[in-house]
């Protein structure tokens, strides 16, 4: 990321008028007249885009890339340049200078046992680098939108340092990032050095956000790529320090954001977020097998929404059903993480940015997510004996 103070207005004619001084690939023509540069987005000085080039030559023309950041960056009135490369191959061609060697079906999406299988011997070139200070990254998913699943992150997220743990939270939920709100964060991350950002500070947790960078009314229309080059760079391009736990706020699905940071990132885990009824758990299986195909642990379940106590009668109804994410948990074998309630102090103090866990940090709410932050633990723990304990050994007499 790239940050720069200046004035003027800005324009998308003005943006490719300065990025027509950019070679093409070879240093054939420019990026503009070549048809490269597409989906400007401008917003309060903030520039992004997007510059096809060949997939097979994606590495190779990252200078490229560069050059284009640079120039749009030096713009005036420009405080922040993103630029993406979008690789694309045309369908039914292979590249004459590097064709991808041939691969199985199986190679492509390896299942959990092949995975480790290949993880046992020594693999340096595929290891995923992990993310200085940071001890373990767990991605908090759901099959779908709607589930609660950033408010379960941010108190998630609380919980874990109400256990004692130096805690982060990184809202990866590019399309509607809710982290801002949830931690009543206002303000712009500030440069550190260089392309290095600080992240900002909630209630204690240190916290990057998209919703930092644009405002909450702007739509994010981006592409696949696009979307990817933001999570990577906020996610390896802030000084987060000292961390026990990266929490990360997942899109809802199971697209390219997802199965990048689940085969980029050395992700200790994944909290699966549902509601009880059906369609949901759905949706949440997808997420969940997707996961395991990468071969990241999946940590428990989460059903929110469970049910619902009336504050005048006292008595309990399950207007999604209930039981229903225990139960696939218990089918999918995966550990079930806890009930959270369908409750208006949850909702009225997650809009106001006032979560449950820092306002009521004994009531009733607080402890149902510390509990689930105590299994995440556990689960991260037993997982890492697991890798960690040595295989035993045969003797034959």
């Amino acid at each position: 990321m790239f940050w720069k103070k200046g004035s003027g207005m800005l324009s998308k004619e003005a943006v490719l008028k300065e990025l027509s001084k950019v070679k093409g690939p070879d240093l054939q023509g420019d990026i503009v007249s070549l048809g490269l540069v597409s989906d400007i987005f401008i917003s309060e000085g903030r520039v992004a885009f997007s510059v096809t080039v060949p997939a097979e030559r994606a590495t190779e023309l990252e200078p490229l890339r560069q050059a284009a950041e640079k120039i749009v960056s030096g713009m005036p009135g420009v405080e922040k340049a993103m630029v993406a490369l979008t690789a694309e191959r045309k369908a039914g061609t292979q590249s004459p200078v590097r064709p991808a060697p041939a691969r199985s079906d199986a190679d492509r999406v390896p299942p959990p046992m092949q995975a480790r299988a290949r993880a046992a011997g020594p693999q340096p070139s595929t290891q995923k680098p992990g993310v200085p200070g940071v001890k373990a990254i767990i991605a908090v998913a759901s099959g779908k939108g709607g589930v609660g699943k950033s408010t379960t992150t941010c108190n998630l997220a609380l919980a874990l340092q109400a256990n004692g743990l130096k805690v982060g939270v990184l809202d990866a939920d590019i399309y509607g990032p809710s982290v801002p709100r949830l931690f009543h964060v206002t303000g712009r991350p500030e440069p550190v050095s260089g392309r290095i950002l600080k992240p900002l500070e909630g209630y204690g947790v240190k916290v990057m956000s998209m919703g930092f960078l644009v405002e909450e009314e702007t739509p994010m229309i981006w592409r696949g790529p696009m979307v990817i080059s933001a999570i990577t760079q906020m996610l390896r391009e802030v000084a987060w320090g000292e961390l026990d736990v990266l929490v990360v706020d997942m899109p809802p699905g199971t697209g390219d954001a997802q199965l990048t940071m689940a085969q980029n990132v050395p992700l200790a885990g994944a909290v699966i977020v549902s509601t009880p009824q059906d369609l949901a758990l759905i949706d949440a299986r997808k997420g969940l097998n997707m996961f395991r195909r990468v071969d990241v642990p999946v940590l428990g379940i989460v059903e929110n929404m469970s049910y619902f106590l009336c504050p005048d009668c006292g008595g309990r109804h399950d207007i999604f059903g209930h039981g229903g994410a225990r139960k696939e948990a218990e089918k999918l074998g995966v550990p079930f993480l806890g009930e959270v309630p369908l409750d208006m102090a949850i909702r009225e103090k997650s809009d106001a940015g006032t979560p449950v866990v820092v306002t009521d940090p004994d009531g009733p709410h607080a402890t149902i997510y510390k509990e689930i932050a105590r299994k995440v633990v556990a689960e991260i723990e037993r997982n890492n004996a697991d890798a960690h304990r040595a295989p035993p050994k045969i003797v034959i007499e």
